[in-house]
């Protein structure tokens, strides 16, 4: 990344936005904005070959702070990793096919209290000693 573009990179997305590209991606992109999904995620596309370098010229800028790459649903998953050349938004297929069966998107919640934790229903077959410690008969005398 050189100085010249991260100037005027920083001149067309303003500085506040700049700040915060520089903050969480560590770098300065321009680009178009190609769609949002229903969390807030927002996507977008630099097709200047002068610009970005090939297969780094799509991203996400994640509506959260906290975030990770489950929070990304599949459609765009598959946009953003080239499987599809066009958007969702702008995919006739995607638009005109979502099956009645889908279930609707959840990021995956391990490591949150979200989590999905099994437990048993059963007794366990193996318990843990529990020693039991008899009292010692006699009055704290020594007897003679």
């Amino acid at each position: 990344m050189s100085l010249a573009r991260t100037i005027r990179h920083a001149r067309a997305v303003g500085f506040k936005e700049w700040f915060r590209q520089m903050t969480y991606i560590g770098d300065a992109k321009m680009g178009r904005l190609v769609g949002t999904d229903q969390f807030g995620n927002r996507y977008f596309e630099n097709t200047d070959p002068n610009e970005e370098v090939p297969g780094r010229h799509r991203w996400v800028d994640y509506s959260q702070d906290d975030f990770n790459a489950s929070q990304v649903p599949p459609e765009w998953h598959s946009w953003i990793s080239h499987i599809r050349k066009d958007a969702p938004t702008e995919d006739p297929i995607v638009k005109a096919v979502t099956p009645p069966w889908k279930a609707p998107f959840i990021e995956n919640m391990t490591g949150t209290r979200g989590a999905f934790k099994t437990y048993s229903t059963t007794a366990p077959k193996i318990r843990a000693w529990d020693p039991v410690v008899k009292p010692r008969g006699g009055s704290g005398q020594p007897s003679a």
